[in-house]
Formats: C-alpha cells, structure tokens, sequence
C-alpha cells in the first residue's frame, strides 16, 4: 500500500513511542456536522489585568502578592496537585493498592504582559521561557524525592485553562506517570537492540519522506506525527540525541524558540483564531540514571477539528476502544507546512 492510498480508506497506524494504535478514518471529513460548537473569543485582552492572579503586584487567591516582575516568573502552585511532604508506604488490601506519591507543582508566568500568546512574544522573550524551563528542570530535578520533571501548558478556555494570562506548568514528582514511562519503555527497547536512539531514526526516515514536515530550521524539525492522535497535533524533535532540554546550547535554545513561534503561529493561523492546545515537553527521568535511550521531544495536542467552533472530542470509540481521527497526518501537516 502506498501513502496515496492511506487518503481514502481506513486504517489503524502503529505508535512508536508508546506500542499503541490509531484509528484514522479520513472519508469521514465528508460527513455533515449539527453537534456542538465551541464559542470564539476573539476580543483583545489588556496588557495588565488588575483582576488577573498572575499579573505583576497582584495578590493571588491564596494571599500571596506577585512582585513587580518584568520577564518570567514563577512560583510553587498556591493549590497544587502534588505536596512536598512525605507520607506513609504503600497500603495493599487484596486487590486495591494505592502508593503515596510526593512532588513540587510549579507555575511558570512566560511574560507579564497579560495580552501575549507564545506566537505573540519576540524570540528573545521565549528563550527567557525556555532558560527557566531548563533552569526548574534541573533545580526540581535535583531533589532527592524528585524523580521526573513534566513540563507542560493549556492554553485556552476549553483546555481547560483557568487564567488567560500566558503560563505554563511543572509537575515533578517520585513516579514517572504512565505516558512517560511508555515512551521511555519504548526507547529503551528500541536501543538495546539497534544500539542507536528511536527517534532518531523516526526523524530521519520523516525527513527523507518530508510528507509530514511543518517546519524545520539548523537544530530542530516540526511535524505531525505518523500516528497523530488529535486533527492538528505538532511534535518538536532536536536533530541532535538529547536526553533533556538542559542539553541545549545557546545557539540552540534560540532554534528552539524560533520553531516554538513557528509552530503556534501556524497553529492559529488554521482557523485564523488564537488555537488552544495542551502542550508538553517529554524528556529523561530525574532518577541519577544515564537514560542514554532518551531523546526529548515537545508535542502539542491541539483539540479543534472543523473550524474555530468545532471540537474534537475524545468520546465512544476512542474511550472504549482506541484514539480514532478524520484527517489524515499528511493533510494536517500539508495545511500546517502552508501556514508557516
């Protein structure tokens, strides 16, 4: 079967990094749509919001005054889902388990102007974002207790964002969760039998085919994955084998910045409104460990399917059964690539 094919028939394709399978149905684009629609927000948020908890000088919920900050900031989450302190062993009753788990959750501000999106920042801006994800990465990481850093943001509304003001997200805790640890199974697998890294491969034979390359510049490559999940899903993969994003260089953190505006920018260029996503940073546990087998990567998982209005929703089939998409990977990449 050739990639032409793929176009109009349906078919399940394989997921490198976590040993799971895709639907992709792509005749289903031509069925008419009446569910529901999404609201746009459209109208221009202010530069400072004296009702925002994240702007600078503001009190947050929990009492606590923001300073004055001029660039980045970021603070231990005031309601966080993960707490420092120790607690008890494991408890096990016949079939139910349950494992104390501990960790640090952290919020990163990208800017204190409360109207910037990624897209909207200046290169300059972003790579200050990208100096203190590294920088949290490696402070949490250090931590005894700390044995994997996820870094990630939702952005917008139905991502379930609860503050416009441009932020992100660290959750570092003892575990590695689930989706991580899949793809480090994976890639550990992947190189102890080929002795070289899985993505690095994957990369390669995506750069041969260039059908589903968005963008690409010295040290990084934009695509949508072979196996994407969601109609417009990204993944940012360095050329170079890092284990982690404190790797980087200078040189690099600002190739990393330049394709991260690239991306988001054709992202809200698709439907022509400011696209949600969730996004995340995948990279090598905090555990002490070489974990030559990694190789990091940013995916972004955007839920817009139709339009600015219509959603991709994650129900039926793809809760009971497995994910399942319309669009194919190379006509998401294909619109993408023109966006750039």
């Amino acid at each position: 079967m050739i990639l032409s094919q793929l176009q109009d028939i349906p078919h399940r394709r394989y997921n490198i990094l976590t040993g799971e399978w895709v639907l992709v149905s792509p005749h289903r684009t031509k069925r008419p749509w009446q569910g529901k629609t999404e609201s746009v927000q459209q109208a221009q948020r202010p530069s400072y919001d004296e009702k925002c908890y994240l702007c600078p000088g503001n009190t947050r919920s929990s009492g606590a005054t923001n300073p004055a900050y001029t660039s980045t900031f970021v603070f231990t989450n005031d309601f966080g889902a993960l707490l420092p302190e120790k607690t008890e062993g494991d408890f096990e009753k016949g079939l139910l388990r349950v494992s104390p788990e501990q960790g640090i959750c952290r919020v990163i501000c990208f800017s204190p102007d409360h109207s910037l999106t990624l897209p909207d920042m200046k290169i300059d801006d972003i790579v200050k974002v990208i100096e203190l994800w590294q920088k949290e990465y490696m402070t949490l990481g250090n931590y005894d207790f700390i044995n994997h850093v996820q870094i990630f943001e939702n952005k917008g509304a139905i991502m379930g964002c609860s503050n416009p003001h441009p932020h992100g997200q660290i959750w570092a805790q003892r575990s590695i969760p689930v989706e991580a640890n899949k793809k480090g199974i994976q890639q550990a697998a992947y190189f102890e039998k080929h002795k070289k890294g899985l993505l690095a491969d994957y990369l390669a034979q995506e750069l041969e085919e260039q059908a589903r390359i968005v963008c690409q510049n010295e040290h990084f490559v934009a695509l949508v994955p072979f196996w994407a999940v969601w109609p417009y899903e990204m993944m940012i993969i360095p050329r170079k084998h890092q284990q982690h994003i404190a790797q980087m260089s200078e040189e690099e953190k600002q190739a990393f910045a330049q394709i991260l505006q690239q991306v988001t920018k054709a992202m809200d260029g698709v439907f022509d409104t400011s696209f949600p996503y969730s996004s995340g940073i995948h990279q090598a546990p905090t555990d002490g460990k070489m974990h030559q087998h990694w190789h990091w990567h940013m995916s972004f998982y955007p839920p817009l399917l139709r339009s600015a209005t219509v959603k991709k929703f994650m129900v039926g089939y793809e809760m009971f059964g497995e994910p399942q998409r319309d669009i194919t990977a190379e006509l998401a990449a294909e619109k993408l690539r023109k966006l750039t």
